[in-house]
C-alpha cells in the first residue's frame, strides 16, 4: 500500500510538471490571423513606444487566476502600427516572476513574443488581446520592446504603483517622445 501511494504521488508530480512546462513557453510569433480589431494608431489612452506600438498604461490591476504557477493576470491589449513588426521580451532576470501573453493563444505564457508584420494601412493599428501573468499579486515589471534595431525598456506597475524613479523617467521620456 505504501509503495502504491508513493508511486501515485510521483505520478501526480510528473503530470503537474508536464502541464507547467506546456503552459510556459519561451517564445512565440503572433500571426496576423490573431488580430482582434484594426483601429486608429496611435491608440489614445495608451503609451506610444518606438513609434510602433501602443502599450498598456503604467499601472494595471491583477486578478487571481486560480491556476499555478501563474496565479495572477493583468489583462490589457496592445496595438501595433500597421505594417510594423515588434518583439516584446521579459528580461532574463524577471522570467520566474512574470510572463506575457498576447494574441489568441489560449492563455499560454511566454517570455518573448514577436508580432508578425501584417497589412500596411496608414494611421491604422492592429489590436491584440492579452496581458501579464504573475506568480505574486503585484510587481513593477520591465518589458523590452524592439522594433528594427531600436530597443526600449518600459516599466509596468501591476497590482502596485511604479516606484517614483520609474514614474519620473517615464514622464521625461514621454515629454521627449521619439
Amino acid at each position: 500500500m505504501g509503495k502504491v501511494f508513493c508511486l501515485a504521488i510521483i505520478g501526480c508530480a510528473a503530470v503537474q510538471g508536464t502541464l507547467a512546462s506546456r503552459a510556459e513557453r519561451p517564445q512565440r510569433t503572433i500571426p496576423c490571423g490573431e488580430i482582434i480589431e484594426t483601429t486608429r494608431f496611435p491608440y489614445l489612452g495608451m503609451r506610444l513606444v518606438l513609434g510602433a506600438v501602443s502599450v498598456p498604461p503604467a499601472y494595471l490591476r491583477a486578478y487571481p487566476t486560480l491556476e499555478t504557477p501563474w496565479r495572477y493576470f493583468a489583462k490589457h491589449g496592445m496595438v501595433v502600427k500597421s505594417g510594423a513588426s515588434v518583439t516584446i521580451s521579459v528580461p532574463s532576470a524577471w522570467r520566474k516572476r512574470v510572463g506575457i501573453s498576447w494574441g489568441n493563444n489560449v492563455h499560454r505564457v511566454f517570455h518573448t513574443i514577436r508580432v508578425a508584420t501584417c497589412s500596411r494601412v496608414p494611421k491604422r493599428g492592429d489590436a491584440y488581446a492579452g496581458g501579464f501573468f504573475l506568480r505574486r499579486p503585484s510587481a513593477c515589471v520591465p518589458l523590452v520592446f524592439a522594433v528594427g534595431g531600436r530597443r526600449k525598456t518600459v516599466w509596468f506597475g501591476i497590482g502596485a504603483t511604479l516606484p517614483l524613479k520609474h514614474r519620473v523617467a517615464e514622464r521625461y521620456r514621454q515629454s521627449h517622445a521619439e
